[in-house]
């Protein structure tokens, strides 16, 4: 068994909770899962079975889409709202349309973060979470990440409460907290802010309606169907180019040889090699030789498994 199974991960278990119930349920151990989401979200989260594992950071590397409630008016440990309160604003508050949308603007781009101490960055070797249990301060690395896109989705033009709440999507690169993005939204607002909820609705190529819930794959299992439902490697690579392998590089390429670069290198950063569309290695430039390339990934075992 090789390939992506888009997952909907319910709220309430880890990611790492999903993936140990596939073991079970595919009855394999080769199973990784794409990129962390906290118990409290829901979402797209890609599993990569067999030798499809072998791709699983390109997936964990792609954008990823969001739909958040933002709060405003109280700030707490974990940014988000399952934290203890550590600030907290009871004043009545109102923003009209265009002061919402203005902040969201200012935070679109390329912008810094500062991870949550409730987070699974590693500091010295240690997780974050694990010096923020023992109630110790450490100093947290901050990080560049890009904001593509943020959309207001509520209809109002006025928004007021001693707590306001409002919806919005996200479009982000890898590594953005959208707790710390909630958190940045009420800095630009005047007051304390904390993220309310959080659904993942994309993740690179894979949406909600490309998921199955663990039970419908307990299903598909037991009725010998799952096998419909697994996306192929080449699912996952599809926003990069394809060269059909011939005879002239086939043994190369299937050794994993350093060849001169193929000229699509210099507009992607990797090609994929296929035999009858089945990919064979994803090759990407060399980094210390000019002009060469080197593979990246080897996928020699799917042959056999047509």
């Amino acid at each position: 068994m090789n390939g992506i199974l888009p997952l909907w991960k319910e709220r309430g278990m880890t990611s790492h909770d999903c993936v140990f119930k596939l073991r079970k349920i595919l009855k394999t151990k080769k199973v990784g899962h794409t990129g962390t989401l906290d118990p409290n979200v829901e979402g797209v989260l890609p599993i990569c079975i067999g030798q499809a594992t072998r791709i699983a950071e390109y997936i964990t590397d792609a954008g990823k889409t969001y739909e958040a409630i933002i709060s405003i008016g109280r700030a707490t440990t974990t940014e988000d709202a399952e934290g203890e309160t550590v600030e907290q604003n009871t004043t009545y508050k109102s923003f009209n349309r265009t002061e919402i949308l203005a902040a969201l603007k200012q935070l679109t781009g390329t912008i810094t973060q500062t991870p949550p101490m409730y987070s699974a960055v590693k500091v010295n070797g240690k997780k974050l979470y694990e010096y923020a249990r023992a109630g110790q301060a450490v100093e947290r690395p901050t990080r560049q990440i890009t904001i593509y896109d943020l959309t207001l989705l509520d209809d109002a033009d006025v928004f007021e409460g001693e707590q306001v709440q409002f919806a919005i999507r996200i479009a982000c690169s890898k590594g953005t907290y959208i707790r710390t993005l909630a958190v940045q939204i009420g800095e630009v607002l005047g007051y304390p802010a904390h993220m309310q909820s959080l659904v993942r609705t994309t993740s690179g190529s894979f949406t909600k309606e490309n998921c199955l819930t663990l039970a419908e794959v307990q299903e598909l299992m037991d009725n010998g169907q799952i096998a419909n439902k697994i996306l192929p490697v080449e699912h996952a690579l599809k926003d990069y180019p394809f060269i059909e392998i011939d005879e002239t590089n086939d043994k190369q390429i299937s050794n994993g040889q350093v060849l001169e670069m193929h000229a699509l290198l210099k507009q992607y950063d990797k090609i994929v090699y296929a035999k009858n569309g089945q990919a064979r290695a994803v090759y990407i430039a060399h980094s210390t030789k000019e002009n060469m390339m080197k593979p990246e990934k080897m996928f020699p075992e799917l042959e056999q498994e047509v």
